[in-house]
């Protein structure tokens, strides 16, 4: 049984337009070099109603909001770096495009690091810390519970759950 359009309206003003500032912070801070913030808010939006209009019972307004707002920033992310990748090779006036094999191989892991990236943001600030001091700059666990002042086991727990968060992230992004 679907609501009538009214319905639809106030629960729009009721469920979803009041977590629109928590969203677009929440956007800017995952999505720091992102300027698009304001059609992504439009595309959750219009995601989120659509869904409610076909039937979909949605528990969490806005978890659901969220979810799918990153989900979108995600796909126009990796849309627009095809996107500059295809208006380079369509160019006649730069004449410099390399049909070697190793291009697409290029191109897919920068889209993989950019989702990487992605995936790395998005874990809580002391894991984001410690995964990226451990795997990224190479220090030991010793090293690194020195520099933040916690325990070595503190160290070892949020680089496991860091990359098991790493883990789940990508492999969601890669089955749709």
């Amino acid at each position: 049984m679907s609501a009538t359009p009214p319905d639809h309206d106030r629960w729009f003003l009721e469920q979803l337009r009041p977590h629109e500032p928590m969203l677009r912070a929440w956007l800017a801070s995952r999505f720091p070099n992102f300027s698009e913030i304001d059609d992504i808010v439009q595309e959750a939006y219009a995601h989120v109603i659509e869904a409610r209009v076909r039937g979909a019972e949605i528990q969490s307004p806005k978890a659901f909001l969220f979810a799918t707002a990153r989900n979108r920033a995600i796909d126009f992310i990796r849309t627009s770096a095809t996107n500059r990748t295809e208006a380079l090779a369509e160019n006649d006036a730069l004449n410099v495009l390399d049909d070697t094999e190793g291009i697409p191989e290029t191109v897919a892991r920068n889209q993989e690091l950019e989702l990487l990236t992605i995936a790395i943001q998005s874990l809580p600030e002391r894991c984001r810390q410690v995964l990226t001091l451990r795997r990224l700059y190479g220090l030991s666990q010793k090293e690194i519970a020195a520099r933040l002042g916690i325990t070595e086991n503190t160290v070892e727990g949020q680089v496991t759950i860091g990359v098991r968060k790493c883990t789940e992230f990508l492999s969601r992004y890669w089955k749709k």
